[in-house]
């Protein structure tokens, strides 16, 4: 291991704070790294491993299509592609899909989608798209300009016009916001990287009926949330409503790098042949290892979305427990499904450094916040092992 970490650190740019762990191998919840040590995995790639690692479905299908089709261009029709939008479609408020390669990417594309929407039906003027503060939406130019946190943003500028931001949850804040230049209001359905923020149920569909009054559209960012993460296929369905535009990402792939966009059919015709494009965009390999996905997630009625419920109910009252006996260190427990958050009053990343020597992986997100994003595959033996480890660090904090 030494020399692995040696070699990455002469040749890797130094863009990660990575922890001294080599990881080689995984399986369902669990992965190995090169020295045989096991750890439980409760990051799960940041949301992406959505079926575990290495679910043996989405690896047939890779190994399959590899043999057939790795990639050809989008100037011809490609069927595992056409399978997986019309999936989408079918099980979303959407009419029409493109695919990209990751969440920033699909982010720029309804940035521009957007846009150009607006300039056809309003004109020139109207541009502006209205973000919340802790926010995430990418680390392109114009994904970082729509994320409201300015240590994403600090040392690029100056930053794309065209933005501005408001709290999240206040729907008298984007009230006051929105004028005759707003194209667009965009929000993440939870907050994962501002703390997993859970709004009220009331927001969005004041949200939703304030864009249409507006004549704006409404952008959800569901990379994160997307996919089952919530206990439903896409979190814009906990909040009775409907988005205009959606973006996608991490876990619709079940590991591999794929994006998608979708939108409703009145948006998504502004997008015409040289208005956007991708080389790799929903290439023959991650299409058909994103087909497997989403068919899994969706088979024998939906049982994974419904254990995922179910877990995350087991996993939040866990919690709640802890904060009973941990209530100096715990302030907090929010999120739906397997998307939750606990806050800390202290500094969260020696606990996930601790976490990490006794074999669990967690994740630290706005300083103060440990996030677990677990596989749905995830069982209440696999989640009372996590939970007995946090337990044990905080009780040596405390």
């Amino acid at each position: 291991m030494k020399r692995l970490l040696d070699e990455a650190a002469k040749y890797l740019m130094n863009t990660y704070n990575r922890y001294p762990v080599v990881l080689v191998k995984g399986r369902g919840a669990r992965v190995y790294g090169d020295d045989g040590k096991e750890y439980l995995d409760f990051v799960g790639g940041i949301a992406v491993n959505i079926l575990g690692h290495c679910h043996p479905r989405v690896v047939v299908s890779i190994q399959k299509q590899a043999q057939r089709l790795l990639h050809v261009s989008n100037l011809y029709h490609i069927d595992s592609q056409i399978k997986l939008a019309k999936l989408l479609v079918e099980n979303s408020f959407a009419d029409r899909v493109f695919f990209c390669n990751s969440g920033a990417e699909a982010n720029e594309a309804a940035i521009k989608l957007a846009r150009k929407y607006a300039n056809e039906h309003y004109g020139e003027n109207r541009y502006e798209i209205i973000t919340a503060y802790n926010s995430f939406h990418g680390r392109t130019m114009a994904t970082i300009t729509a994320t409201g946190q300015e240590k994403i943003q600090k040392g690029f500028e100056p930053l794309l016009p065209g933005f501005k931001y408001v709290s999240f949850n206040d729907i008298d804040a984007l009230h006051s916001a929105i004028d005759d230049r707003t194209c667009a209001v965009m929000l993440e359905p939870i907050q994962g990287e501002g703390g997993v923020k859970v709004p009220s149920q009331e927001y969005f569909k004041n949200v939703r009926t304030l864009c249409n009054e507006k004549g704006v559209l409404l952008i959800l960012d569901e990379v994160q949330t997307g996919m089952g993460r919530t206990g439903r296929l896409f979190a814009y369905e906990h909040f009775g409503i409907e988005p205009d535009i959606m973006t996608l990402a991490k876990g619709l792939g079940g590991g591999v790098p794929i994006g998608a966009m979708l939108a409703k059919e009145h948006v998504a015709s502004s997008f015409t042949p040289g208005s956007h494009a991708s080389t790799f965009g929903g290439n023959p390999l991650v299409c058909q290892a994103a087909v497997a996905t989403l068919e899994t997630i969706l088979e024998d009625d939906a049982f994974i979305l419904k254990e995922c419920a179910r877990l995350g109910g087991y996993l939040k009252d866990k919690l709640y427990k802890l904060k009973e006996e941990f209530s100096g260190i715990i302030v907090d427990i929010r999120g739906i499904g397997l998307m939750v958050g606990v806050e800390l009053t202290r500094e969260c990343q020696p606990i996930v450094k601790a976490c990490i020597e006794k074999g669990l992986l967690i994740n630290c997100t706005a300083g103060t916040t440990l996030r677990f994003t677990p596989p749905l595959i995830i069982t209440e033996e696999d989640i009372d092992t996590a939970l007995d480890i946090l337990a044990d660090i905080l009780w040596r904090l405390s």
